[in-house]
């Protein structure tokens, strides 16, 4: 490894799982110190134990305002400073394909986790960077933020305005050298997106993954499957001096989804003439 974050200190929400525990491991990697923070103690603690010395874990509840700022001071005292700033963790909400029989139950609390969390977290941390020399904030949106869609509306919502409050950030801590980036996951294979229910077997919650799989893959121009791991090399990247004059960018790490429609409908429609023709 090239030691990228030697000297640096990052806190990573959603820490314990899929692209938050791919980046916390990378981070570690690289040489940096990490908080790792989730509501999930018990895979949170594990790795934070297996990572050694250079990482800790800190149970948060990041829809809580406090708990958020509590851990920003938290990774202050514990590594003397903070450099990079994770908001990663996130929640999808309940599924309503349709809009009109969404009952907006779970809006609070998506709002809280995908939005509230993010906003809070920026603001801590950069309070404490603009006084410290500047650092780095990255912010986990998703495509949903880009294209619209059916179904999911309070998780696109959240997302869409994730994506345009780190731009607005960026322009506002831009004089403290505090750059500000949000991502655009796409179909990246996390517990998040393998839409297999509770309670059933491996064998059936493997099934569901090769078959949500192949549904995902069919807009996904290339034809790949995306890991935590190819996020994670991207936060890294983000974060480190490579980057130094990168900032208010939304960036898709999405196999080129929002790039466009893969169909080739042009085919399409040149084989319905000559049928029509025939």
């Amino acid at each position: 490894m090239a030691q990228e974050l030697a000297g640096k200190v990052a806190i990573v929400t959603g820490g314990a799982s899929g692209i938050g525990r791919a980046t916390a491991e990378l981070f570690v990697a690289e040489g940096a110190q990490v908080v790792i923070a989730d509501v999930d103690a018990g895979n949170g603690e594990e790795l934070a134990a297996r990572l050694g010395a250079a990482a800790v874990f800190r149970r948060t509840d990041v829809a809580n305002p406090d708990d958020l700022r509590a851990l920003v001071d938290f990774a202050i005292e514990r590594f003397g400073g903070l450099h990079i700033m994770f908001n990663n963790a996130g929640v999808s909400g309940a599924m309503h394909p349709r809009f009109l029989d969404d009952d907006f139950k779970d809006f609070e609390r998506v709002v809280g986790i995908n939005l509230l969390s993010v906003m809070v977290g920026s603001q801590a941390a950069g309070r404490h960077m603009a006084r410290h020399g500047g650092g780095v904030i990255i912010n986990n949106a998703s495509i949903a933020g880009v294209l619209p869609g059916q179904a999911l509306m309070t998780y696109r919502a959240t997302k869409s305005a994730v994506i345009h409050l780190s731009k607005c950030i960026a322009i506002d801590l831009a004089e403290y050298g505090i750059r500000v980036i949000a991502l655009a996951p796409g179909h990246i294979r996390t517990p998040l997106t393998s839409f297999a229910p509770p309670g059933i077997s491996a064998e059936v919650a493997d099934r569901v993954r090769v078959a949500v799989g192949a549904a995902f893959d069919s807009n996904q121009p290339l034809k790949r499957t995306g890991r935590p791991e190819d996020v994670a090399q991207t936060v890294l990247f983000m974060a480190s001096d490579r980057a130094a004059q990168i900032t208010g960018v939304a960036l898709p790490v999405d196999g080129g989804i929002t790039a466009g429609d893969p169909v080739n409908h042009l085919q399409d429609i040149m084989a319905a003439r000559a049928r029509a023709l025939a």
